[in-house]
């Protein structure tokens, strides 16, 4: 009788097979680290400065010596918890004056939000780290003849990713600096946030992302069949429900010695008394 195969996690269909270190590792032995990075408002700019802003980021164009991905994610956002906080402000306020400022300002946030959307725009930067040199592609093409190529592991990869990206990202940072724009690398949190919430934009407005490796690494739809069940590790006990078996490594001292341990204070202060009254005499 055959085994019931077993059916593919929703991880095995992304290209995502990792995020450790602030680096995101993909499946094909590639790597990326993402920098998210201000907005300037170009238009409220002077001619000179617009002109000097697109010098430097010409320079900045010029300078690239790698591919990188400018990545603009525009998101419509919910402020149903900002008007919850105006509200509370409203509650506690007792300035008559002040009450009245902040009944205007909460109708203006409603009647704007029900003409217009309010969106969030946050821009991002990736840069890659391709795995595969000319060696690797030279191999590839003798293993449809022959043996292919073993896969490199992804620790491998971690380590020459980060080697790699270290002076791309330095260097990305300062050329963007010079542009009036300040770009800050996402941390292994950040990262999963932002995966978790555009391959679950309905769920992400209500839940986060879970920020534990071993959370996040679990199949988000299990396996229907299973070899095995896995049995959950058991927790110690608790000690404190217990309180007999914390006494368990403790010396047993009898009863009568302890007694006896609690008076012998009082039957020296009482010779200590006598000794003090006879020299008196």
């Amino acid at each position: 009788m055959s085994k019931p195969e077993k059916l593919a996690s929703t991880q095995e269909h992304l290209d995502v097979e990792d995020i450790r270190d602030d680096i995101v590792l993909t499946k094909n032995s590639n790597a990326c680290a993402i920098l998210q990075t201000t907005a300037v408002n170009f238009d409220l700019l002077s001619e000179t400065e617009q002109d000097s802003m697109i010098f430097a980021f010409a320079a900045l164009l010029n300078s690239l010596t790698f591919p990188i991905q400018i990545l603009i994610r525009t998101k419509r956002l919910d402020i149903s918890n900002y008007l919850l906080r105006v509200q509370a402000a409203k509650g506690q306020t007792h300035n008559e004056g002040l009450l009245a400022q902040i009944e205007k300002y909460e109708r203006f946030i409603q009647d704007l939000v029900s003409k217009n959307q309010v969106l969030d725009k946050r821009f991002y930067v990736v840069i890659p780290y391709i795995g595969l040199d000319l060696s690797q592609v030279t191999s590839s093409l003798t293993g449809l003849f022959g043996r292919r190529p073993q896969k490199i592991g992804k620790w491998t990869v971690l380590e020459k990713a980060k080697v790699n990206l270290e002076p791309k990202i330095e260097h990305l940072t300062k050329q963007f600096g010079r542009v009036g724009v300040k770009a800050v690398r996402l941390n292994t949190e950040e990262l999963v946030e932002l995966f978790y919430d555009l391959y679950n934009p309905e769920i992400a407005k209500e839940e986060k992302a879970a920020i534990g490796p071993r959370e996040y690494a679990t199949p988000i739809v299990e396996p229907s069949l299973s070899p095995e069940p896995v049995q959950d590790e058991q927790e110690p006990p608790d000690l404190a429900e217990h309180p007999e078996q914390t006494q368990t490594n403790r010396p047993m001292v009898p009863q009568e010695q302890v007694q006896d341990l609690s008076q012998e204070p009082e039957q020296d202060l009482a010779q200590e008394q006598d000794k003090t009254t006879l020299e008196q005499e």
